[in-house]
């Protein structure tokens, strides 16, 4: 079966005054459906440019790029935000939510971009929100949730258009450890559905909840290991 994502021989180079920074130099990546990845390196080491270019939000200077059998790295931006809101779910480290929007409204909003009727949004953000257990929620706004649960909010709006991959940016940065470790354990519970999620963080601890783990440095692959033994942390486990 082929990978879900293929990327071969990808570069990316930055003009800073005069100098040239190639943050990302020839790296090579197969991700296969269902995998769960942690993306590690230290600051500078071209994980933030290669999320960007996995994630579509950016276009490689060389190399190739294919997601689900699709060639993205020649695409013109408005077919990467086509790419973008079918195949992708984003969480970031600061959740990115509308201040004056319910959850539920938050968590629907990209099936409004998907052209669903309102019925449809409705109850498919109920079941997203449902699936990171904030049904009880759903007409707060984000001001009126701790920062556990706004990431909940975050992840249930990634996942509401049943994407190819969950992409997730540090997305344990802004909270404590024992509510981060129940956000990865929400993490655990949508990779055993069968989703494909890939976590950038710096956090060792974080990238042990991970079946693989890919390091960069200096805008290569350093390593890509699988991890024997992932961490899990049931909710509600003391922490």
């Amino acid at each position: 079966m082929p990978p879900l994502i293929s990327v071969r021989e990808l570069a990316k180079q930055y003009i800073m005054g005069s100098e040239i920074i190639r943050a990302l130099d020839g790296v090579d990546l197969d991700i296969h459906k269902n995998d769960f990845l942690a993306l590690m390196g230290p600051s500078g080491s071209g994980k933030s440019t290669l999320m960007n270019l996995l994630g579509c939000l950016d276009s490689p200077d060389e190399g190739t790029y294919v997601l689900n059998k699709q060639d993205v790295s020649e695409m013109e931006d408005g077919e990467l935000a086509e790419i973008r809101n079918k195949e992708i779910g984003f969480v970031f480290q600061t959740f990115n939510l509308l201040p004056r929007m319910t959850a539920l409204d938050n968590v629907a909003l990209p099936l409004v971009y998907a052209g669903k009727s309102k019925v449809e949004r409705i109850e498919m953000a109920m079941d997203a929100l449902r699936a990171v257990g904030l049904e009880d929620r759903v007409d707060h706004k984000p001001n009126e949730l701790s920062g556990g649960q706004r990431q909940r909010v975050a992840i249930a709006r990634a996942i509401v258009n049943k994407p190819s991959i969950i992409l997730a940016d540090e997305p344990t940065g802004n909270l404590d450890t024992k509510t981060s470790h129940e956000i990865m354990e929400i993490f655990q519970q949508i990779f055993d559905q069968g989703n494909t999620i890939i976590i950038v963080t710096h956090e060792e601890d974080i990238s042990r909840h991970a079946h693989r783990i890919v390091r960069l440095r200096d805008g290569k692959v350093e390593s890509d290991e699988k991890n024997p033994n992932p961490v899990r942390f049931e909710i509600g486990q003391p922490g």
